[in-house]
């Protein structure tokens, strides 16, 4: 028995649905939203998505050519450039928008939420391959960040901005850095906390604008010639009392906190 098509009242019901869709989405997560018709008229990131699933629907039918031509509009009127091959799912917001490019065999998951000057590129040059990257559900993709390859960024990852990710991001992690060092929500809360507690922003960036890791080695570096002075104080007094230090003050460990400074930085 064939199955019976969706009528066109019903095609027009779904898609007044998901428009309603992306304006409630974008009144919920951008505080700079006053209104539906704002976000109806000045979002370029909602009107990206409605051309982008025109342009779908021409690539899945085989109009290849009259599908990239919508693409390429979009991109023109917009400055986001999405292939009309990738697959972007519901509640997806792009804040902002400019810059952000989207390829053929990209996956972004529900929820999602990307920011201006992001790539979600490929590695690869073989036709038919997976090049690009797939993003889990409620992915964060901070300002500039570029994640290239054909791998997985699981659910409520979190990349920073201007990380550079050319391996897979596992769920609930965050991503920070050039090239992009992994952070563990599980085995990196301790490294998180010594860092001054990340503070992820919607950007990515931390409260400093520091990479965490670098916090809290200058955080370790801080401690340990403050145990320096520390430990001098306590000679100066115990000599004056008549003990002599002598042996203790000529093989205690010099902290050299400005070259060490220096390395982490470098």
């Amino acid at each position: 028995m064939r199955s019976k098509k969706p009528s066109a009242s019903l095609q027009s019901v779904t898609m007044f649905t998901r428009l309603r869709e992306d304006i409630d989405c974008i009144l919920q997560r951008d505080p700079a939203a006053r209104s539906r018709w704002e976000v109806l008229t000045c979002y370029p990131g909602v009107h990206s998505l409605w051309m982008h699933r025109i342009a779908q629907a021409c690539w899945s039918r085989d109009l290849y050519w009259l599908g990239r031509f919508i693409s390429h509009i979009s991109r023109f009127l917009t400055g986001i450039e999405i292939h009309p091959g990738a697959q972007i799912g519901r509640f997806v917001f792009m804040d902002h928008g400019m810059g952000i490019v989207i390829g053929e065999t990209a996956v972004v998951g529900e929820g999602s939420t990307i920011y201006q000057g992001v790539t979600l590129g490929g590695t690869s040059t073989i036709k038919g391959a997976k090049r690009h990257p797939t993003l889990g559900r409620n992915v964060i993709v901070g300002a500039g960040a570029k994640v290239l390859g054909g791998f997985t960024v699981g659910d409520r990852a979190r990349i920073g901005s201007n990380a550079v990710v050319v391996k897979e991001v596992p769920a609930g992690a965050t991503a920070v850095g050039n090239p992009a060092r992994i952070l563990h929500k599980e085995t990196d809360a301790q490294r998180e906390e010594a860092a001054n507690a990340m503070g992820f922003s919607a950007y990515g960036i931390t409260q400093e604008g520091d990479d965490p890791l670098t916090k809290a080695l200058h955080g370790l570096i801080d401690h340990a010639t403050a145990q320096q002075r520390e430990i001098e104080r306590l000679i100066t007094v115990l000599e004056r009392n008549g003990i002599s230090m002598d042996d203790v003050s000529d093989q205690a460990p010099k902290v050299d906190a400005a070259r060490l400074n220096r390395l982490v930085d470098d």
